[in-house]
């Protein structure tokens, strides 16, 4: 199935001069594979609704986060990186396989691509979030995607957060999530995790770029995710 596009305007260097604040970069992986047709793509586009309300709830972090999407089943950019305050949620549909090695392969070059516009306009950045939910298992190989992780992270060039959705294969997620441990989500709490993120990306917004923040544990009682014995 052909997912519905919406026209997403890109922030260009133009926009570095009405609006110079330094940018949170977040990269969405999302398994549109076919196994996650009904309830689970259905969640999935309310959360990522309620990711931009939760956003634009924050005039600051309306202005420093920005977000880009790619999707796989097949691999597609669904979004280029967009501002928060104009970020249109894509309405997703589920079809295809899982090419997960892909999909990574290609959200790192969108954040590879995104961080030289920011040094070319002399916009400093946070240290970019790239954030995979799939409910199953490659179809394709991940050892290069793997590898690029690992460098990734050894160079805090990125930081990588992988969740499970019902059967997913938490020991290939664990492998691509070598700095923190893969999540399982709570059922199809999609909601509570875009929540999170938000609230994630608004306590970094207002912080200085390179100091540590306090994130919510969303392993802690009541939260979305546990952590995969």
């Amino acid at each position: 199935m052909e997912e519905s596009t919406h026209e997403q305007i890109a922030f260009g260097s133009d926009d570095f001069a009405e609006n110079p604040e330094p940018r949170c970069p977040v990269v969405l992986l999302l398994d549109t594979s076919g196994s996650m047709g009904g309830q689970p793509i259905q969640q999935l586009n309310r959360g990522l609704v309620a990711l931009r309300d939760e956003l634009n709830a924050d005039a600051l972090a309306a202005k420093r986060v920005e977000i880009a999407a790619v999707t796989f089943g097949p691999v597609r950019v669904a979004h280029d990186f967009v501002g928060a305050s104009a970020y249109v949620p894509p309405m997703l549909t589920a079809g295809g396989d899982t090419p997960m090695g892909g999909a990574i392969l290609q959200g790192l070059d969108l954040l590879r691509q995104r961080k030289a516009v920011y040094e070319v306009n002399g916009i400093a950045f946070y240290r970019p979030w790239v954030f995979l939910m799939t409910d199953g298992a490659p179809t394709d190989r991940v050892d290069e995607a793997s590898a690029m992780i690992r460098e990734g992270e050894a160079s805090k060039s990125f930081s990588m957060f992988a969740v499970g959705i019902g059967g997913a294969k938490m020991d290939v997620l664990a492998q691509l999530s070598p700095a923190r441990p893969a999540l399982k989500m709570d059922g199809l709490r999609f909601r509570d995790l875009f929540v999170w993120l938000s609230n994630s990306m608004r306590s970094i917004s207002q912080s200085t770029p390179g100091t540590s923040v306090a994130l919510v544990n969303p392993t802690a009682a009541g939260g979305w995710a546990s952590i995969s014995a």
